[in-house]
């Protein structure tokens, strides 16, 4: 869950805010299973993105403005179409990621992601993806009213948006096991 930070308080330059109607908003660690399910599916969309020169990926660390607020996805996709001609900002994006994707953390409450999700199609994003590690489901947004689901065992698919992307939810969603327990 994210929580508002107190004017009172000096903001801790080692953790991370987004900016929501002008408030700090602390973004809380997600994890260990949200933040693995994370960078295997970063993984696999960062290959495809840059096999196919199709732009770039970006990390939960990475600023977007989203209307009046600045937001961090848990991972975007920037086209190269959209691109400046002088490449990647040295700061904050100044525009919306083409596709935005939210992996829910134990921590988060779900009316929270789903306004985040509204805020980011308001602000130009074409897909939102929403990871649900709890349920091993992947919810892909063309529109905040317009949702396909996809599950474990199926592949994450979005022919619109990524042509010919293909990902094993299985793969995704299997945690690793300790090799004590092979």
């Amino acid at each position: 869950m994210t929580a508002p930070v107190e004017a009172e308080f000096a903001l801790d330059p080692e953790r991370e805010y987004e900016i929501v109607t002008g408030q700090p908003i602390l973004k809380e660690a997600a994890g260990a299973r949200a933040g693995g399910i994370t960078a295997r599916l970063g993984a696999r969309l960062g290959h495809y993105i840059e096999a196919n020169k199709m732009g770039a990926v970006y990390a939960a660390n990475t600023t977007f403005t989203i209307g009046n607020d600045q937001r961090l996805p848990d991972l975007a996709f920037v086209s190269s179409e959209r691109f400046p001609p002088e490449g990647e900002p040295e700061g904050i994006w100044e525009i919306a990621p083409d596709l935005a994707i939210e992996v829910i953390s134990p921590n988060e409450i779900y009316g929270e992601v789903q306004n985040k999700m509204r805020d980011y199609f308001n602000a130009g994003v074409k897909q939102v993806w929403i990871v649900a590690p709890e349920h091993r489901i992947v919810t892909v947004y063309r529109s905040p009213v317009e949702p396909t689901v996809f599950s474990e065992d199926q592949e994450l698919a979005s022919e619109d948006l990524l042509p010919g992307f293909r990902c094993r939810l299985s793969e995704i969603f299997k945690s690793p096991k300790s090799k004590k327990s092979e």
